[in-house]
């Protein structure tokens, strides 16, 4: 092969929770998010008790695309996406989560907003759950360390996918799940109580997410067969700090520990080192006899993943070792540059990635967050000069497409993050922009939301129109 394949799903993405707004229009329900105050970095977002009076939730205004879907679709597809990679708000669907009957209104959203991307031409790539789950699913039930919440959760996989059973045909079960045992509100609505085991909470919590996703597989494919459901993965990439074994030791059990979804999604069972693990840390999961079943009969047809940066691992670190990350942080790497918030740049990254990921596992891959969070400048004349974002993508893109021809990774895709400007999930900022597409709003909630192009706009348009040829 010398060039790409010309089904290959170039597009964006982004997450209901942080670019739709709209919190209580339509019928919608309060989500974990809605809940989280604005943080800045080295700041954590609060989690408040419910929707505390004249508190700033950036959540619920967010980019407005809940109103202004069309216009946004309409530049994506002038940038010439073929697909685009959002989530349902399970909120919109299930106010509280556990109704029997959906909210019509919710349903009805998104059957508008799926039209207009079949209409330019555009294939919806849906993440069922991306952060967002109903608050009341918290308070009553505890979050995903009960088993209920999986029925819930099904019940909520089979309204979607009879209502869309037509329009959509890509799918994934949950976002970056291994970030339930990392920061366990945002996936599983999980808050600690004191003297609470956290470990065992998180990873209960995991198997129960873990046996809902394969559950969700097994129910889409009996709606459609056609469906293609894959899973999303927060990709820890990391090095060895030395060639100390003790260091290359720390490295693999990292992995090893993040992995282990994975094994779960495409394999259909647990790991070994899984099981030592929870020997080691005493942690006794509670099971069904199906659950072993369950997870052999519902693997996945494709993995998604995010990959932003990369760190280094290290048996003794110091504390100014430490770097910053999605979600997770690690340890700096001193040949790496870093973004404006720490994240270390590292193209060549993604292509270890793709071929670790390719040979371990042999199914297709989905690039489906890649990007740069950083401070964009408006012009007086609306132009906004990006060429650090450019450079960011485009040297990503070109170690994508070595993995793919020089190194035979089957990839289905390629979304980056934020396609349009939204609120940091990590900080709940906007001066934290990743988008092609700008947005008039800062990090009080100020600002008209207007749109505006940026350069990278126009560059993405030519890195699709020539099927990443030209970058």
């Amino acid at each position: 092969m010398s060039r790409l394949a010309d089904d290959f799903l170039w597009g964006g993405a982004v997450a209901a929770n942080q670019v739709e707004g709209g919190w209580n229009k339509g019928g919608k329900g309060i989500s974990v998010i809605d809940v989280m105050t604005a943080g800045a970095l080295g700041v954590e977002r609060e989690i408040t008790d419910g929707i505390v009076p004249d508190v700033y939730y950036p959540s619920h205004e967010a980019s407005d695309f809940y109103s202004r879907f069309k216009e946004d679709i309409k530049l994506f597809h002038e940038m010439g996406f073929r697909c685009f990679r959002t989530s349902i708000a399970w909120t919109r669907i299930f106010p509280n989560g556990d109704e029997e009957e959906p909210n019509e209104e919710g349903l009805k959203f998104y059957d508008e907003m799926f039209d207009t991307c079949l209409q330019y031409g555009i294939q919806p790539v849906v993440t069922i759950s991306h952060f967002e789950m109903p608050y009341h699913l918290v308070t009553e039930y505890g979050g995903w360390r009960n088993r209920k919440l999986i029925d819930f959760y099904l019940n909520y996989c089979q309204t979607v996918f009879t209502r869309y059973e037509k329009k959509v045909k890509y799918w994934m079960t949950f976002n970056e799940i291994n970030m339930i045992v990392r920061k366990p509100w945002k996936p599983g609505g999980i808050k600690f109580a004191e003297q609470e085991n956290k470990l065992q909470t998180e990873y209960q919590a995991a198997h129960y997410m873990l046996v809902a996703s394969a559950n969700a597989v097994k129910l889409g494919k009996e709606i459609n067969p056609d469906f293609v459901i894959g899973c999303m993965f927060l990709h820890p990439t990391s090095y060895s700090a030395t060639c100390n074994p003790d260091d290359v030791l720390v490295h693999l059990k990292k992995l090893q520990e993040a992995y282990m979804f994975l094994d779960v999604h495409v394999r259909g069972k647990y790991p070994n080192s899984y099981y030592k693990f929870l020997q080691k840390n005493q942690l006794v999961i509670n099971t069904f006899p199906e659950d072993e079943i369950i997870l052999k009969e519902g693997t996945v047809d494709y993995i998604g993943f995010s990959y932003y940066s990369s760190s280094v691992a290290m048996a003794n670190p110091t504390k100014q070792d430490k770097s910053q990350g999605n979600e997770i942080s690690g340890y700096k790497n001193p040949l790496l540059p870093a973004s404006e918030w720490g994240w270390q740049i590292d193209p060549v990254g993604l292509r270890i990635t793709l071929n670790w990921l390719y040979d371990k596992y042999q199914i297709p891959l989905f690039i489906v967050e890649n990007g740069l969070g950083a401070v964009d400048t408006i012009e007086e004349d609306g132009s906004i000069y990006d060429p650090y974002r450019i450079d960011y993508l485009r040297r990503h893109v070109e170690e994508m497409k070595k993995a793919i021809l020089e190194d035979g990774v089957e990839i289905m895709g390629y979304t980056p993050w934020g396609c349009i400007d939204l609120v940091s999930a990590g900080t709940g900022e906007m001066k934290k922009r990743y988008g092609f597409i700008y947005v008039d709003k800062d990090d009080n909630g100020d600002g008209t939301l207007e749109r505006y192009k940026k350069d990278s706009f126009y560059w993405y348009k030519e890195c699709i129109g020539s099927n990443g040829k030209n970058i």
